[in-house]
């Protein structure tokens, strides 16, 4: 069983029991708050210890979790706010590996109203679940795997939004789960055919339309940038579209989010060093991302159109590879000069964006992309930096990501730094000519927004936040998901007007 304890109010010494704590102190005849000074507990989030107690012998009191081991875990939650409790339940699920089951009282709040109430079970069963994945192991790994998290049994008097609560916090972590999943994959497996067809058979399960672009179809098409960037690979690139199509008379918009796809990325002739490639297996995070986000958008059945468009290459050194000095035409017509073949992601994301925003006919365009290492400069781990035009669009990801935890810092679109992109034998150059200039998260973004028109547009560069360290509450080492909370938080807001 687990029970929750808060920080000291102001002016007191003790940490404060919060529900359940009572009945179970009285079941076992000790103070639960003072064990919890006694082991360093402050009430912090994502602080988590267990109590192993003797089994009460003719107690008088009786609870929903007799019969289970004497074991309380004491969880720190905070100020209560939803990332605490969400940083609990994830505190929860590592205090709880190799547990078969755990019954919490941690989130249960009846004296709130409804709504709140139901908000604070889905924000400890979305931490719960998010931090019990289990890191990616290839197939037939013969090192043991950790021990798997304890299945969560959530005390409460309202079920049925309690329910509904834990079943949207499940779609969520589900989705993120596939995203970290596919990130983590070796490229020895996740080349651009394979993930195509891994996006396909996901998005027909769940009734998704589902179109693919291979090499013909991008030649015809006109897709210079893919193409481009997948020359120099025997495994040539791919675009994927899903569609989640809900029914027309709930429909309010479209939202089509482009997500960048290098499986695994050299720099091509701009070759990359060793230790700079060892991670490149990640740099399709952001076509992650799209998938998990409209799968997770038909799981939660949101009102929205989504449509996820994946642009998949592999950045290689070959005999076919792209060069710097290039002109390459993309879709649309323009033509972009290469100065730098390990800036290909802009590239692969000005065919897509060109292309979503001519044939889907979008109300909203987003793009997710592991795009610079200067966002990751400029705002580290945490953040990833955004990048849009638009005021309203701007607060509606911003508010989504405060309030899913994956934060978003808004970055200028510098007007005055156009002139940098200037190309005396193109339309455009893919990098800044002077380089000495910096702002190149910036100037990348400048990029993007040539290709997108008048459509509502912001891009997310998330080179910072989709890989990580170290773990950190729900987020684990390795690949993140990061975005795929934002986008659905946002997808999910009744107050997003598309």
């Amino acid at each position: 069983m687990a029970v929750p304890v808060a920080p000291a109010p102001a002016g007191d010494d003790h940490l404060q029991p919060g529900e359940g704590t009572a009945a179970a102190a009285a079941r076992y005849g000790i103070d639960l708050a003072d064990l919890a000074e006694r082991a360093g507990l402050t009430g912090a989030a994502g602080q988590a210890h267990t109590v192993q107690l003797p089994r009460p012998v003719g107690s008088a009191v009786s609870l929903p979790w007799d019969g289970l081991p004497p074991r309380v875990i004491l969880v720190g939650t905070g100020s209560g706010s939803t990332r605490d409790l969400r940083r609990a339940g994830a505190a929860l699920a590592r205090e709880a590996r190799g547990l078969r089951r755990v019954a919490a009282t941690v989130g249960v709040r009846p004296a709130d109203p409804a709504s709140a109430a139901a908000q604070a079970v889905r924000a400890v069963a979305e931490g719960y679940l998010l931090a019990a994945y289990p890191p990616y192991r290839a197939p037939g790994t013969s090192t043991p795997a950790p021990d798997p998290v304890g299945e969560l049994v959530l005390l409460g008097r309202d079920g049925t939004r309690a329910g509904a609560a834990v079943t949207a916090a499940r779609a969520v972590a589900d989705a993120v789960w596939l995203a970290r999943d596919l990130t983590a994959t070796p490229s020895s497996t996740k080349n651009p055919a394979w993930m195509a067809a891994e996006a396909g058979r996901r998005g027909r399960a769940a009734g998704l339309t589902v179109e693919t672009l291979g090499q013909r179809e991008l030649v015809a098409g006109g897709f210079g940038g893919l193409l481009a960037v997948g020359g120099g690979s025997a495994n040539g690139p791919r675009l994927v579209r899903l569609t989640w199509d809900p029914a027309a008379r709930t429909q309010t918009g479209h939202i089509v989010v482009v997500g960048k796809g290098i499986t695994f990325d050299t720099g091509g002739i701009s070759l990359k060093p060793r230790e700079s490639m060892v991670t490149m297996k990640t740099d399709m995070a952001g076509a992650a991302v799209a998938l998990a986000t409209v799968l997770g958008a038909a799981a939660l059945g949101v009102r929205h159109r989504v449509t996820a468009v994946l642009a998949l290459a592999e950045n290689h050194l070959g005999a076919s590879s792209y060069r710097p000095g290039d002109v390459v035409q993309v879709h649309g017509g323009r033509r972009v000069e290469v100065t730098n073949t390990d800036a290909e992601g802009r590239l692969v994301l000005a065919d897509a964006l060109d292309w979503a925003a001519t044939e889907l006919a979008p109300d909203v365009l987003l793009d997710v992309a592991t795009l610079t290492g200067a966002a990751t400069v400029a705002l580290g781990r945490t953040h990833a930096a955004l990048f849009t035009a638009d005021d309203a669009l701007a607060g509606a990801l911003e508010s989504a990501g405060e309030a899913a935890g994956e934060p978003v810092w808004r970055m200028p679109l510098v007007d005055d730094y156009e002139e940098l992109l200037g190309s005396s034998v193109a339309d455009v150059r893919q990098i800044s000519h002077d380089p000495h200039a910096g702002a190149g998260a910036i100037l990348a973004a400048l990029l993007l927004r040539r290709f997108v028109g008048s459509t509502r547009w912001a891009h997310l560069d998330i080179a910072g936040p989709a890989r990580s360290s170290a773990e950190a509450h729900e987020v684990p080492a390795g690949a993140t998901g990061y975005g795929v909370r934002l986008l659905l938080g946002l997808l999910s807001d009744p107050s997003f007007r598309p």
